[in-house]
C-alpha cells in the first residue's frame, strides 16, 4: 500500500483518505468512515429541513392570528374555554365579548357555542357561553350549543350539528394563537372555515408565544398524519 504522498500506480482508483488515516488502515475501515460521514451529513439535512419546516408552521400560526377574515357565513362558531360555575373565565369572555360584535353586525344569523365541563361543574362551557351571549341580548333560538373536551371534538360536533341544517360556512372565534389550527381542523371535517380572532385576550408576552410554538408543533404534525390522527396519538 502507498503512503498518503505517494502517487497510486496507473489505473489503481483514488480513494479519500480521511485527514488522521495512517499508511496502514485497511481500505475496509476507510469506506467505513466515509459511509458514516454520508450518514451524518444527511442527519444534518433532515434536521435543518424539520427545524425549516417548524419555522415556517410558527410564522404561519402567527400570520394566521394577526388576520381578520371577518364575513358573511352560515354560523359563527366560538371555541370553548374555562368557566366557573355558569361565568365565563377571562379567555372565554373575551372570546365571547368579540362574537357579541360580529353577531351585532350581521355577519351570520346563528351562533355555536362550544365546550364540555369537568369533572364535578355544574355547567358545561357552551352553556355558559350560551348564558353570557343571552344576557347581552342574543336570542337563544339564534344559538346552537355542542360539547366536546378538544378542539375536534368541538369542531366536530358543531360540523354534525351546522350540517343536519344545511350549513357549512363558518367563522371561527378563539385566540389569534389557535386560529390557524382550528381553520385547518374544520376544512379537515368538510367545513368551509375562515377565522376573526379576539383582540382582548388576556394571554399575552411570553405567555402567547409559548402557545404560538406550541400550536406551531401540532399544526406541523397535523398536517403530516391528520388532525384526527394527532387527536387520538396525544389524547
Amino acid at each position: 500500500m502507498w503512503g498518503p504522498q505517494a502517487t497510486p500506480p496507473e489505473g489503481a482508483a483514488a480513494v479519500d483518505v480521511p485527514a488522521d488515516a495512517t499508511p496502514e488502515m485497511p481500505l475496509r475501515l476507510v469506506r467505513r468512515w466515509r459511509g458514516w460521514k454520508r450518514v451524518r451529513r444527511t442527519c444534518y439535512l433532515l434536521v435543518a429541513l424539520l427545524v425549516g419546516y417548524y419555522l415556517v408552521s410558527l410564522w404561519q400560526v402567527w400570520r394566521a392570528g394577526e388576520s381578520d377574515q371577518a364575513r358573511s357565513v352560515d354560523a359563527i362558531v366560538v371555541m370553548g374555554a374555562a368557566q366557573y360555575d355558569g361565568r365565563p373565565a377571562a379567555v372565554l369572555t373575551a372570546r365571547l365579548d368579540h362574537v357579541l360584535k360580529l353577531y351585532e353586525q350581521g355577519f351570520a344569523p346563528l351562533v355555536v357555542t362550544t365546550g364540555a365541563n369537568q369533572p364535578g361543574d355544574r355547567f358545561t362551557e357552551a352553556q355558559a357561553s350560551a348564558a353570557y351571549l343571552v344576557e347581552r341580548g342574543v336570542p337563544e333560538s339564534a344559538i346552537i350549543q355542542v360539547g366536546g373536551s378538544t378542539s375536534y371534538a368541538e369542531l366536530e360536533l358543531a360540523a354534525d350539528a351546522l350540517r343536519a341544517q344545511g350549513l357549512t360556512r363558518v367563522l371561527l372565534v378563539s385566540d389569534p394563537y389557535h386560529s390557524l389550527r382550528i381553520r385547518l381542523v374544520a376544512g379537515e371535517l368538510g367545513l368551509t372555515a375562515y377565522v376573526s380572532p379576539t383582540r382582548t385576550s388576556p394571554i399575552g408576552g411570553w405567555a402567547a408565544f409559548r402557545q404560538h410554538m406550541k400550536e406551531a408543533a401540532g399544526v406541523s404534525l397535523g398536517r403530516l398524519i391528520g388532525f384526527d390522527r394527532l387527536l387520538s396519538l396525544t389524547g
